[in-house]
């Protein structure tokens, strides 16, 4: 029973505007930065190197190069402080962590391979896509059970048969 509470509350928590991006892509992260009494939003633009986590939990790291410096900002993906997270650029790569980024200099730091066509199988984003199946799961059992038990069709005229198209 505890268990069920708890699962109840993450779901209604899960962010559902986010878009599908995969490590590799060149992302906007829009940040919620309060400064003083003010809110205002901040952009954070670079490549995802990293995804991990499901559901909730869910974090992506973000890599940027500024004045021949490398940053690199931890963002919990269904935090409040993110206000959304927009796709600049696909990119292809082959790996889930990319990690030897952080070695390269220049523009080899920040050109990836850029994707073209569909994306095959991808494991990335898993844990958003099972969420929403388990939350769509949930609205038609909940749909069924308030459908009222439906009233009989009224009977149709059946079609004379051989025999009595022949009196």
């Amino acid at each position: 029973m505890g268990i069920d509470i708890i699962t109840k509350i993450e779901r209604e928590q899960l962010k559902q505007d986010i878009e599908v991006f995969n490590v590799g892509d060149t992302v906007k992260v829009h940040c919620r930065v309060v400064e003083g009494g003010k809110e205002r939003i901040q952009i954070f633009e670079g490549i995802c190197i990293a995804r991990r986590g499901s559901l909730v939990n869910e974090s992506f790291t973000v890599r940027k190069i500024i004045s021949g410096e490398g940053v690199e900002r931890t963002f919990p993906l269904h935090s409040p402080k993110v206000a959304k997270v927009e796709i600049s650029k696909k990119g292809k790569v082959r790996r889930a962590r990319l990690n030897y980024l952080r070695d390269r200099l220049g523009k080899k730091a920040t050109n990836l391979k850029e994707h073209q066509g569909k994306v095959k199988g991808s494991a990335v984003g898993a844990g958003f896509a099972a969420a929403k199946s388990i939350l769509d799961a949930e609205e038609e059992q909940s749909k069924a059970t308030e459908v009222p038990a439906t009233e009989e069709a009224p009977a149709t005229e059946e079609a004379p048969t051989e025999e009595e198209k022949k009196d």
